[in-house]
């Protein structure tokens, strides 16, 4: 906005936006609008502006389109589980480096290794990955490093429960490939076992097969989904959050999920999530924003749960048709 054409302060700028915003959202604010306006008349023409991009411009503010919904991610993938549906695919087929995706399947392997998740385990110079704050020394157990893989995706955590899988990393790195052919998963491809490589590389279709298995297993499902941790180092308490904010709205049900990043493979989210009594898995890759990814999430279930709401409506209206015609048929 240009200051000279504005006389208000800051705050009557804010209160003009704020009312209009309401406005929209509920008839009790509309009086309060036209106050605000009637006191403030050489800004109505900003409010109007600032509504009409707001409301009317914004693809997220639009009338839900069910025949797509607005993905900004450019590789997505959205699956109905049960009803053995794809409801949406973008470049599914496209080869892209997954960045800490890759932590899905190096926590799956070493979950089914069956090692004992009591044992205590150390960060060593070797776990010095970067983009981790887990301290060099410290001392868990084999369960705390996997909840720091899954939920707050620990670059160390991860290394750390691949050096001590049974033959080590470059043995790890082979049962994760073995792991991905036996999946069906044939273009994918493990260098490494954090991510960090551009070499781990996959699609969304074969990622699809991997939140897939990785929601059988309870390890997985448990930590992945956690809303918070802290850890004790020596005297230091260190907090950890999910790097996926959805983990903590009350609206979603989610059965198991990762997220990751990397220059190359720009933000990634994968989940299975239940939509309106539906096992849904959404694979969004290659987002640029921080928070693309999760905004492409909420435009997905807003567009599934109004495509549910029509199809069972139409169901409803046939079988009333139905109804109808027997009855007059009499």
């Amino acid at each position: 906005m240009n200051r000279q054409g504005f006389g208000l302060s800051v705050l009557k700028q804010t209160t003009v936006l704020l009312a209009a915003s309401l406005a929209f959202l509920s008839p009790a604010y509309a009086a309060r609008y036209h106050y605000v306006c009637h006191h403030y008349a050489h800004h109505r023409r900003v409010c109007h502006r600032y509504l009409v991009h707001r409301y009317i411009h914004h693809p997220v503010y639009r009338r839900v389109d069910l025949s797509h919904p607005y993905v900004r991610s450019s590789e997505a993938l959205v699956i109905d589980v049960h009803g053995r549906r794809v409801l949406y695919a973008k470049r599914a087929d496209g080869v892209t480096p997954m960045a800490s995706i890759t932590k899905l399947m190096t926590t799956l392997v070493v979950a089914e290794a069956h090692q004992p998740l009591g044992e205590y385990l150390t960060v060593t110079r070797a776990d010095m990955m970067p983009y981790s704050h887990l301290p060099l020394g410290a001392r868990l157990t084999r369960a705390q490093f996997f909840h720091l893989a899954l939920m707050s995706s620990e670059n160390r955590a991860a290394h750390v429960l691949a050096r001590n899988y049974p033959g080590g990393v470059a043995a790890i790195v082979r049962a994760m490939n073995a792991k991905a052919r036996a999946l069906g998963m044939m273009h994918t491809h493990y260098v490494e076992p954090t991510g960090l490589s551009p070499g781990d590389v996959s699609t969304p279709d074969d990622l699809a097969r991997l939140v897939l298995a990785a929601s059988h297993n309870a390890i997985l499902r448990r930590y992945s989904t956690s809303p918070g941790y802290a850890i004790r180092v020596g005297r230091w308490r260190l907090p950890y959050y999910p790097t996926d904010p959805l983990v903590r709205n009350r609206l979603w049900r989610i059965v198991v999920q990762k997220t990751g990043f990397t220059d190359p493979a720009g933000h990634c989210l994968v989940m299975d999530t239940w939509i309106d009594h539906r096992d849904i898995v959404m694979v969004l890759m290659h987002s640029w924003g921080r928070y693309t990814g999760f905004a492409d999430a909420q435009r997905v279930r807003q567009w599934l749960t109004a495509r549910f709401q029509e199809r069972r409506t139409e169901q409803v209206a046939a079988t009333r048709s139905r109804n109808w015609s027997t009855v007059a048929s009499r």
